[in-house]
């Protein structure tokens, strides 16, 4: 007779319900596994094996047949190994289909009957939820992180005996853990290594930083070498406000999916920070390969992605980054099917104006020639930059500068409390929205919360003639006009802060340094 236990396959970050199906043939001894498996599926039959084998139950001494329903939908990572076991072991009478209806499980099995963790357990727990599950079995590695899910029990294995035993004799402890408390804990203890105290001058770029992070904003930062840029973009996550609990969870589905979830740690709760070379590949920043993982811009989804010395990255490679600022996510088309994985970051690039790295410094001369100046600028296209919503110049600090050795008058601290001040404003606006900063505001919703009164719209009618403004870049202002607003508590915008917001625009870079 077949039996029939329940897992679930994850593509992307969406989980979908399997069926183990697992049936004996008498037939020559033998294991074959069908239902679209790749290597590490197919490979399970061995593992499987000697894990039961060496757990001290019997395996059986004909052919095994295990299906993966559907079997349209393709399997892939070793997370079916515990299904797998626990089929086997209801065909020889060890466990009983009535007993795991109500279950499901996930998990690797070493060849000694240990259960190891597996990748994407969180997307896989919340799929099962959803399907009617009322119970899991995971490794015992993966239970914090499976029990963020409400309204299913989550209990942790750690050897394929301790699993059959909780059917029979010695039922195993449901894993429970409050996210939101955990996460308000967490927050409550974040240290960081840089801060804003330690930069010296660059008032204005400070201010810039302060706006994109209050409003979530694409900011670019370009001056001479040794101004300060990098110091900058480290002390930049100090001052990024604290994560919300569906933010949260987002960011630990893609951590999970990615195997890079901390193993003491079964929430992400610090916004993510990825600092990428300029060597890496397009694949690398949008996400790829044969079952496609995220890519750089996903693990920094609500958080920054830094890009230092930007126009040292192959063109290529930056134009991929226009849709993604665009929209918030990336699809990856494969042959078999698509994913699709959020992509809502901070853009923080660095760059110098020109090779030699001087151009518009009032210190040292500028050796490079309009045609090397503006072949090095043509790297950042125009469609690009229109998706940068601040564009700064930070000049080389002065020798008073250099030698003050008193501390800033506000570090990071002072900072932060600001734009969580101005984060809590727009989530209390955007809270029917279903977004959570200014920066994701549709055409749309600009109309209903960016009014702009009489004297500015004509304001806004002179920057449109003088700057030729596309309709992004217009749009892209009046967002920043309304973090700009924000942050100084002001349920309009008014004149002052639509200039403020011109005045972090640079609309044309070819003419930096000139004048």
């Amino acid at each position: 007779m077949v039996n029939r236990v329940n897992t679930g396959a994850v593509i992307g970050l969406n989980s979908y319900k399997v069926w183990v199906e697992t049936d004996v043939i008498n037939s020559l001894p033998a294991v074959s596994v069908v239902g679209l498996p790749d290597a590490a599926v197919n490979e399970a039959k061995d593992r499987v094996k000697s894990a039961i084998k060496n757990s001290g139950y019997t395996f059986p001494g004909q052919k095994v047949v295990i299906n993966l329903a559907p079997a349209d939908l393709k399997k892939n990572g070793t997370s079916f190994d515990l299904p797998m076991a626990v089929g086997v072991l209801i065909e020889e009478e060890v466990l009983t289909q009535e007993q795991v209806d109500d279950y499901a499980f996930a998990g690797e099995l070493a060849l000694d009957g240990l259960i190891r963790p597996v990748t994407g357990i969180l997307p896989l727990v919340l799929g099962l939820k959803e399907q009617g599950i009322k119970n899991i079995i995971v490794p015992k590695e993966n239970a914090k992180e499976a029990a963020l899910i409400d309204g299913i029990n989550v209990y942790g294995a750690a050897h394929l005996t301790d699993v059959v035993s909780h059917f029979t004799d010695n039922p195993l402890c449901v894993t429970k853990i409050n996210a939101k408390e955990y996460l308000a804990q967490q927050s409550e203890n974040l240290e960081y290594i840089y801060d804003f105290k330690d930069v010296k001058g660059q008032q204005k770029a400070k201010k810039a930083l302060e706006i994109a992070a209050a409003g979530g904003h694409n900011i670019l930062m370009i001056g001479s070498p040794g101004s300060g840029k990098t110091m900058m973009a480290k002390c930049f996550p100090s001052i990024l406000p604290p994560l919300e609990l569906d933010e949260a969870l987002e960011l630990t589905k893609i951590y999970s999916v990615s195997g890079l979830l901390p193993p003491d740690e079964p929430l992400i709760t610090k916004r993510p920070f990825r600092g990428v070379h300029h060597t890496a590949s397009a694949n690398g920043i949008i996400g790829g390969g044969t079952n496609p993982k995220p890519g750089e811009i996903t693990l920094a989804h609500r958080g920054v992605l830094f890009l230092d010395e930007m126009v040292e990255f192959p063109r290529n490679v930056l134009e991929v980054l226009r849709q993604p600022l665009e929209d918030g996510e990336i699809v990856i088309s494969r042959a078999m099917h698509s994913v699709k994985y959020p992509a809502k970051f901070i853009l923080l690039g660095a760059m110098n104006p020109c090779p030699c790295g001087f151009l518009g410094d009032k210190e040292k001369h500028c050796t490079c020639s309009d045609f090397q100046i503006t072949r090095y600028l043509s790297k950042l296209s125009g469609p690009l930059l229109d998706r940068i919503d601040l564009q700064i110049n930070v000049p080389r600090l002065t020798p008073s500068e250099l030698l003050n050795t008193e501390p800033p008058k506000e570090g990071s601290k002072e900072i932060r409390q600001r734009v969580v001040k101005a984060r809590q404003i727009q989530l209390e606006r955007y809270k029917n929205d279903n977004i959570f900063t200014n920066s994701e505001l549709t055409p749309k919703l600009i109309k209903k919360y960016c009014e702009l009164d009489e004297v500015s719209k004509q304001m806004m009618k002179a920057a449109i003639v003088k700057y030729q403004l596309s309709g992004r870049r217009y749009d892209r202002i009046l967002k920043l006009a309304r973090t700009i607003a924000d942050l100084d508590s002001s349920e309009k915008i008014t004149q002052m802060h639509l200039t403020q917001a011109l005045q972090f625009r640079m609309f044309n870079l070819a003419d930096y340094g000139k004048g």
